[in-house]
């Protein structure tokens, strides 16, 4: 996993600088992306809502262009493809984010399930996982949901 997220990241931004030559901050990021895709299709439906929504989102917390973006996703589907568990990708996130970093990936999780329009128990069932495997609490999950709420009812 880590050479492809490597030459992932040495082949689009490192020559850019955009990104540090970390490739612990490279797994992260494919952890989060990894987890999005989990969201994307916990309802068992992949719209272009909910694909647009997760890159949006990957592109705001990590500082993306799109075709970075687009191409991180990719990645991500075939982690996801791969992985076992969504424990693989909480756990990095769970030991290497700070509190706020991992509220900002359930609230970008929300948001992915969201964005067809309707919140399905199965995306919810996994966010809350991911929360817990975050070890966030259950206020944070709530909060985080209403959060994404407000901000989709006042677009």
């Amino acid at each position: 996993m880590l050479r492809a997220i490597s030459r992932f990241f040495e082949e689009r931004l490192l020559d850019r600088g955009d990104v540090p030559a970390d490739a612990h901050e490279h797994a992260l990021r494919l952890a989060t992306a990894a987890l999005t895709v989990e969201a994307l299709r916990a309802d068992y439906q992949v719209g272009a809502s909910e694909r647009e929504a997760a890159l949006a989102g990957l592109a705001s917390i990590f500082e993306l262009g799109r075709e970075e973006t687009e191409q991180l996703l990719t990645l991500a589907e075939q982690e996801a493809d791969e992985g076992t568990s969504l424990f693989q990708f909480t756990h990095l996130i769970d030991r290497h984010y700070p509190r706020e970093d991992k509220v900002r990936v359930i609230e970008l999780l929300w948001r992915v399930a969201y964005a067809d329009g309707h919140k399905d128990a199965h995306e919810e069932h996994l966010i809350r996982k991911v929360a817990d495997l975050l070890h966030l609490p259950h206020s944070e999950f709530i909060r985080a949901r209403l959060r994404v709420e407000e901000s989709l009812q006042a677009d």
